[in-house]
């Protein structure tokens, strides 16, 4: 668009010529303004009626307002000069500055339309992006969907596989409560729980019994529990709840074992290890 508008000669002299004669014919105008004023100023203003001072200062204005357009009705343009010279500048001059002002303009343009080329593109960037990850999400979508079927398909064989191991646990259950019982009937028939006149009694024979005696099993259960639950410090310390008989069958047979600086603490064997 620059290049179609033509350059357009600028008549330096003829500029200065009618730049010259414009202030002079402003001057003129401006000389006539100023007599106008000094001509109002002379003139004694009419007092207004106090009464509805407001109302006749409104009217007067409204007349001068109606005066003055109808002057600007009646006025018609008026040349600024008649010098052909002059006016040929002038005019040279504005189509100079409509030219410079259109070159903006297009400048602008192609800014913007430069901008919005990088918004597309940055856009259809974008777009691409979010087509490649529903393209991903979708890929993904199938594949577990598949996975799920498989797994599906898979249930009824685990299904079985979990049923017989539910079997055997319970067949362990019973297992061990046979194992259990026989033991307890064992330990009742085979080593029975000290009689009642073999509780451990004070030093004087007239004190009342001290603690009841404990049974083999209960020994046993005291042993196994702190074994396991302290295995870093397993032993026991023996009072006289522990009949003596019991407690030598168990050291004697490698069952229980004394502390080597303390005999009277014991400790389980460790079988498990």
């Amino acid at each position: 668009m620059g290049e179609s508008l033509q350059e357009i000669p600028d008549d330096s002299v003829h500029y200065a010529d009618a730049k010259e004669e414009i202030l002079d014919q402003c001057e003129s105008v401006w000389e006539q303004l100023e007599e106008c004023q000094n001509k109002l100023k002379v003139l004694e203003p009419k007092p207004l009626p106090k009464s509805n001072a407001k109302g006749s200062l409104s009217i007067m204005h409204m007349k001068a307002l109606a005066a003055e357009y109808n002057q600007w009705q009646k006025r018609r343009p008026e040349i600024i000069s008649t010098n052909p010279d002059l006016l040929l500048s002038l005019g040279k001059k504005e189509l100079q500055k409509v030219k410079d002002d259109l070159e903006n303009v297009l400048v602008l343009a192609q800014l913007k339309d430069k901008s919005l080329e990088e918004d597309l593109k940055r856009e259809q960037q974008w777009y691409e992006e979010q087509k490649q990850l529903i393209d991903t999400l979708s890929r993904t979508q199938e594949e577990t969907k598949k996975k799920v079927e498989q797994v599906s398909n898979k249930s009824s064989l685990g299904t079985t596989a979990f049923q017989e191991q539910k079997k055997k646990i319970l067949q362990l259950k019973v297992y061990k409560k046979k194992i259990l019982t026989a033991l307890e009937e064992f330990l009742e028939e085979h080593f029975p729980p000290p009689e009642e006149d073999g509780r451990a009694e004070g030093k004087n024979s007239q004190e009342e019994p001290i603690v009841e005696l404990k049974s083999l099993p209960d020994i046993l259960e005291i042993l196994v529990n702190k074994l396991l639950r302290t295995p870093h410090e397993p032993y026991v310390p023996i009072d006289d709840s522990f009949w003596p008989p019991y407690l030598e069958l168990l050291l004697r047979h490698g069952i229980a074992l004394r502390h080597p600086e303390n005999p009277n603490r014991i400790r389980l064997e460790a079988f498990h290890e």
